[in-house]
């Protein structure tokens, strides 16, 4: 996966969604803009002077991009607007900006815009300098944040709790139901459980281990995100059940092949794919973006990490499990006491 920010898409777009980093970028670099509807706004003069390029370049730069700097800011002024903009901006004390007499429409940048410009110019020596200032920025917001454990960042997620503690009981029918129905010794518990985990996200539990880096005291389902552990869970209780029907329906325990058999069958049901794919998404995206961490069976699922997800394991509403775990037992107090 290229995570040079002038070649990847995805990078590019994971630092400009992560706000957290946005705004200690923009304290670095301290450039002026005329502030307009509550948001900085930059004009193309202004980035010129600043990257050292010619107005031309950034122009260029505009129109090969154009998709991607409309997502993250680009917008152009016209009508009412236009007319509103230059007025605070003829307020303001920004020098750089001329508008002439005649301006129909004016391209403005806000400072995800500005910044977007910058990982994608490659004949300036300034973008590439900030290019690099915005990959350590960005490493030291989330490594604040998250205590520097980006590990089990997973378990700032509110929702974290609650899913791991209903896995533990689907894991749980899921594990008798092998014990109960299934001829083979205790190592059928891993055999069943990489199959689970290779058919929702191509890697069995000591690969997964191997690329988080993950000691072998350590459990992998705590590092893994909430969809993952709902997909999982699924697949767990869904095969708990057929496992006991077809004993059942035996009257023996069930032999390996069988077994194996039953999963093929199972696993390739349609209403898994879209779920699957979602799981993977997740896994995929997330990792590489706030653990560094690369899934390569996954690669092609890779996609950039949406806003809500910084504030999901960034923002205010995220927190260690330690924390959550003292909320969740709170909650289940009160709710004994109502009882």
């Amino acid at each position: 996966m290229d995570k040079d920010l002038t070649g990847s898409v995805v990078v590019r777009q994971n630092i400009l969604n992560n706000k957290y980093a946005v705004e200690e970028v923009q304290k670095a670099v301290g450039i002026k803009g005329v502030l307009f509807e509550q948001s900085y706004r930059f004009v193309k003069k202004q980035l010129a002077d600043f990257y050292g390029v010619t107005e031309r370049t950034i122009e260029n730069c505009l129109e090969k991009n154009d998709k991607e700097l409309l997502r993250n800011g680009y917008e152009v002024l016209k009508g009412k607007r236009l007319i509103d903009f230059k007025l605070v901006a003829n307020a303001s004390d920004v020098p750089e900006i001329d508008f002439g007499n005649k301006t129909p429409q004016l391209g403005v940048f806000d400072f995800r815009a500005f910044l977007n410009v910058g990982m994608l110019l490659t004949d300036s020596e300034r973008a590439k300098m900030l290019r690099s200032a915005i990959l350590d920025i960005v490493i030291d917001t989330i490594n604040k944040r998250t205590g520097g454990n980006t590990k089990y960042i997973n378990q700032r997620d509110e929702v974290f709790v609650v899913n791991l503690l209903r896995g533990e009981d689907y894991r749980r029918e899921f594990t008798d139901a092998l014990r109960d129905c299934v001829a083979m010794g205790n190592f059928k518990y891993i055999v069943y459980t990489d199959k689970v985990y290779v058919s929702i996200f191509k890697e069995n539990a000591q690969e997964y281990r191997k690329i988080l880096q993950l000691e072998k005291n350590e459990n992998v389902r705590h590092t893994m995100y909430s969809e993952v552990l709902d997909i999982i869970s699924s697949y767990e209780a869904g095969f708990a059940e057929i496992l006991r029907k077809e004993f059942s329906k035996k009257g023996a325990l069930l032999t390996a092949w069988e077994t194996d058999k039953l999963f093929a069958e199972f696993e390739s049901q349609r209403l898994w794919e879209p779920l699957r794919e979602k799981a993977r998404v997740k896994m995929a995206s997330r990792d590489l973006c706030f653990r560094d961490a690369l899934h390569k069976n996954l690669e092609e699922y890779i996609s950039a990490v949406p806003e809500s997800d910084f504030e999901r394991f960034l923002g205010e509403k995220s927190m260690e499990l330690d924390q959550r775990l003292e909320e969740y037992r709170d909650a289940l107090k009160r709710l004994k006491e109502r009882d």
